[in-house]
């Protein structure tokens, strides 16, 4: 039997989170995983399931606007929609060991997700 790609183990994960199964996301995830996200440096599964889990429901759709993958990594560029936007860009960089996302950098603009300014 072969490996499944590291395309379809991120794809797997991305689907699940997004649509709010993070128990199904985390099947994928490696437990020494690290992640660099704005703000906050993770490192383990339980840091990064809280992360994902913290951000998840807040989700109200989702715009997919690009995948790459070569090898072990794959990179997804998408638009996570909230009340608060539809329009900041997130991307994520993953690389996938062994079956699982051992490595992930995340990039979006923090202040966007925020409450609206007030004028």
């Amino acid at each position: 039997m072969t490996q499944e790609s590291a395309y379809a183990v991120v794809q797997d994960y991305h689907r699940a989170w997004t649509s709010g199964d993070v128990d199904r996301a985390m099947t994928r995830v490696a437990d020494d995983i690290t992640c660099r996200a704005p703000g906050a440096d993770l490192t383990g599964k339980a840091a990064y399931r809280a992360f994902i889990a913290g951000f998840a429901p807040a989700l109200t759709g989702l715009a997919d606007i690009a995948s790459f993958a070569d090898g072990d990594r794959v990179a997804l560029f998408y638009y996570p929609e909230t009340a608060a936007t539809t329009t900041a860009p997130a991307a994520e960089c993953f690389t996938v060991r062994d079956g699982k996302i051992a490595e992930s950098v995340l990039i979006f603009d923090r202040l966007s997700f925020g409450p609206p300014a007030e004028a």
